[in-house]
């Protein structure tokens, strides 16, 4: 199995890229993400995962260690083929989907196309305790309980009308600098006090 490539990226798009490594030609799919992280980029190790079936062999390829742990643990559920993990994997951060399945959001998971409630509820029921243990429970809690905050109140001050890039500058610079505001009401206060 190939578990990394490194070399020159020969040919970049949104959904695959050519990499040449002494010589030989890889086509190597990748995800929207990976893709914003390699657009400025001409030399790369990006890690790989060879994905086999009747058609033969599909490589997948990711900028980091935890995208490609989250792909391989989303293709392992019924249903989810490399081809749907990797839209989802587009779609979503790696801590969003993390965030998503430990916080059973059925609704955001549901979002990605080719991705109905019923899947996404599978997807939720057989990779919970994964990521849980994969993670590390408290931590990640913590962090995906400040993200569905985050989340919360910068749905609701977009509602008021307020720019939503100006917004999560806001809530990114109030939660790094007060932990203690743990409520959507408290965290949207503090963002209208400071836009006074």
């Amino acid at each position: 199995m190939i578990a990394y490539l490194n070399g020159q990226i020969t040919l970049k798009t949104a959904t695959y890229i050519y990499i040449d490594c002494n010589g030989v030609g890889y086509h190597v799919n990748i995800s929207l993400n990976t893709y914003s992280q390699l657009e400025n980029l001409d030399k790369v190790k990006i890690l790989t995962y060879v994905h086999t079936n009747d058609d033969g062999q599909t490589l997948y390829g990711f900028i980091s260690d935890e995208e490609r742990a989250m792909f391989i643990l989303l293709i392992s559920v019924s249903g989810v083929g490399p081809n749907t993990a990797r839209v989802i994997m587009s779609y979503m951060t790696t801590d969003e989907v993390k965030s998503a399945i430990v916080h059973e959001n059925v609704g955001a998971i549901s979002k990605v196309k080719g991705i109905g409630p019923k899947t996404a509820k599978r997807l939720i029921l057989d990779l919970k305790d994964k990521v849980l243990k994969v993670s590390g429970d408290q931590p990640m809690l913590v962090a995906n309980q400040n993200n569905t905050l985050r989340d919360e109140a910068l749905s609701a001050l977009v509602a008021l009308g307020f720019p939503k890039n100006m917004i999560e500058k806001q809530l990114k610079s109030i939660l790094s600098t007060n932990p203690e505001a743990d409520s959507v009401e408290d965290l949207i206060k503090l963002v209208l006090k400071q836009m006074r």
